[in-house]
Order: structure tokens, then sequence, then C-alpha cells
């Protein structure tokens, strides 16, 4: 315990709430440098929006392909019958079924992270939106996940799809990597993050949009980026 305490303190050191933002380059160099424990650490992004989700106009959430996936293995669960199903599985579905899965979920047993359905299933999955709703795992189809496309999404989120959702006090995070990634590939899937972003600024928002934007480690420091030249210019209010 004393020997982790330590790789914290370090991590943490001539880190203070009154630091001035650093270009992105610099900031990731940081969080690098800070990642000190024992596993390979999630780097996470966190965004302050000028927005209340809670007003229809300014709700915002979908999803980023980000270029260079998350670095984490996503289990994907699909709800689907027949030809759709034998899809799913082709295209690397860790778990597949229908009334069955439903009734897995039912009792307990949830094994996978996201969930897809083909739109006939909606049904059915319905009666779980108790279960999986409160776990950001009911499909959607704003987020492409209920849709008959099914192998095009179980591949997009394996290979890196993050979805995002602004919470109640306007916040939006995400892990957009890991520790071993390169410093060029971190900068890439933060850049195209960010966009997604400000190109999903709801309509009901007025004035400046992203306040504030950080970057940490999973056991590190958060770390203020300068918002200019992060990502493509914002559209005006």
């Amino acid at each position: 315990m004393a020997k982790a305490g330590k790789r914290l303190q370090k991590a943490w050191q001539g880190i203070t709430p009154e630091a001035p933002p650093l270009k992105i380059e610099e900031a990731v160099k940081e969080i690098k440098s800070r990642a000190l424990a024992r596993f390979d650490e999630t780097v996470e992004i966190a965004m302050n929006l000028n927005l209340d989700p809670r007003k229809p106009d300014q709700n915002l959430r979908g999803t980023v392909m980000l270029p260079h996936g998350t670095g984490k293995s996503v289990r994907v669960g699909v709800f689907a019958r027949g030809d759709r199903a034998k899809e799913a599985e082709e295209a690397g579905a860790d778990v597949v079924g229908a009334e069955d899965l439903v009734e897995k979920i039912q009792g307990g047993e949830i094994n996978f992270d996201r969930a897809i359905a083909t739109p006939d299933m909606m049904a059915l999955v319905g009666r779980l939106g108790k279960i999986l709703g409160p776990r950001g795992l009911m499909p959607n189809p704003r987020l492409g996940t209920v849709t008959q496309n099914i192998a095009e999404a179980v591949r997009a989120a394996k290979g890196g799809q993050v979805e995002f959702r602004a919470e109640r006090a306007g916040i939006v995070h995400a892990g957009v990597g890991k520790a071993s990634f390169t410093d060029a590939a971190l900068i890439d899937n933060v850049r195209t993050f960010v966009g997604a972003i400000a190109r999903g600024r709801p309509s009901g928002v007025k004035g400046t949009y992203i306040k504030r934007v950080s970057l940490s480690s999973t056991m590190g420091p958060a770390v203020k980026i300068e918002l200019q030249g992060l990502a493509a210019e914002e559209p005006r209010a």
C-alpha cells in the first residue's frame, strides 16, 4: 500500500486546479507520464458544456467512431432471430438470442457492454427497459443500435465506436484510449471526439457551447486542455 501511495503522490505532483490549460500535445504527454499504475490506465476525456439536457432542445446524445479505437474489449449482445442472428454471430457478437436472451437478463445475467437489436425485436426488448435503461444498455435507433444492418453495428461497437451523452450538469465524458497508445493516436482520438461533440451542438444552446475540456488517466489527475484549435470551429450561436 505504501508503494501505491507514493506512485499516486508522484502522479499528482505539480497539478493544481489553478494550473493553466495546456495544448493538446502537452496535455497528452503529461497524462501519459503520470499514468503510473501497474495496469494500462484508460485515458478519459471530460467536457463541460453550456447546456441543460433536461430541456428537449438541449439534449445531446450520439456515437462517434474513434480512429484508433479505445483499447478496450467490448462485449456485444444482440437481440435477433434467423439470418440476422447468424450475421451477428459471424460479425463477432458475444451473446445472441431472442426470448432466451431476455430470460437470462431477467434472471440477472448480463454478459455484454453494448446491446444491439433488430427493429422487430424491440417489442420483446421493451420488457427489459427497467433493467437495461438504468445501465445505459437499451438499444436506441438514434445511436444506430436498433438496425437491420446488424453486422455493421456489431463491427462498429467492436472497432472503437463510443457512445456519449450529456449528464444533468452538462458534462460529457468517455474513454478515448489507453496510456499505452502513442501520443499521435491519443491526440487523433481526442480531436475526433471533441469534433463530434462540436458538430452535435443542440439547437437550443446559446452563446459559448464548450466551456472546458480536460484529460485524465484512471488513477491520475485531470489536466485542462486549450480549446483553441482542438477541433473544427464551432458553429456560431
